[in-house]
């Protein structure tokens, strides 16, 4: 009866002690990482990043003729006339 009570003590120790390595290996896994924020200089070299600076955007839009502002993207026509493309793709001058 002692020999089977310890068996069962021995088995649940080594339960106890692998489940408690497993969790603390999956707590160690997940790490959460500050979302990328994008330095102005790349900001003002890649048009394609969204700004909400509306002088950048003018910048941007002299320099590459397209620009991303507040997620929407804008571009410059061969007239200088500024649109956007609505979702059923027609240009819609602002």
């Amino acid at each position: 009866m002692t020999n089977i009570l310890l068996i069962l003590f021995l088995v649940l120790l080594f339960l106890l002690l692998f489940y408690s390595k497993r969790n603390r290996g999956l707590a160690q896994k997940t790490t959460i990482s500050p979302t990328y924020v994008p330095f102005l200089k790349e900001q003002e070299f890649n048009p394609d990043i969204s700004t909400d600076n509306w002088d950048l955007h003018k910048l941007r839009l002299d320099k590459f003729k397209r620009s991303q502002y507040k997620g929407l993207t804008f571009f410059v026509s061969s007239e200088n006339k500024i649109y956007y493309l609505s979702e059923e793709g027609d240009k819609v001058y602002c």
